[in-house]
């Protein structure tokens, strides 16, 4: 609390910072959109480079009912906070792997590939 009152934080201003759960969602539809964007540009290279990623950018703000200025003003806030950052990084990661493995058993049986373990804990489990 010390801390805050020097450094001129403000519970309120957390508040408004989208939390680690949202975030990973949000990151994780905004990686989505640029894989689909690579693989269309490959496709088409008269794509508008910026434009239409930006297109795709505001149908995930747009999904998830916030402001590109909010995501941008949370995203700030994490880049700021190391810690939170490193957190937030580690939950993308970990959701990327579980929707990898859940993709797998619904479409991939057969394709060659298996499922990645979610941790290294588990990786060690027989």
């Amino acid at each position: 609390m010390l801390f805050c009152s020097l450094t001129g934080c403000s519970e309120s201003s957390t508040k408004e910072i989208l939390d680690v759960n949202e975030m990973k969602v949000i990151m994780w539809d905004m990686m989505k959109a640029d894989e689909l964007y690579a693989m269309q540009q490959v496709k088409d290279s008269t794509l508008r480079i910026q434009q239409k990623n930006l297109d795709y950018y505001q149908i995930v703000f747009s999904n998830h009912r916030i402001s590109r200025e909010t995501f941008y003003k949370a995203y700030a806030y994490y880049e700021a906070h190391p810690l939170k950052m490193k957190e937030l990084i580690d939950t993308l990661d970990q959701y990327s792997v579980r929707e990898r493995n859940r993709l797998f058993l619904k479409y991939g049986q057969g394709s060659g590939s298996t499922p990645v373990p979610v941790s290294a804990d588990s990786a060690r489990k027989p």
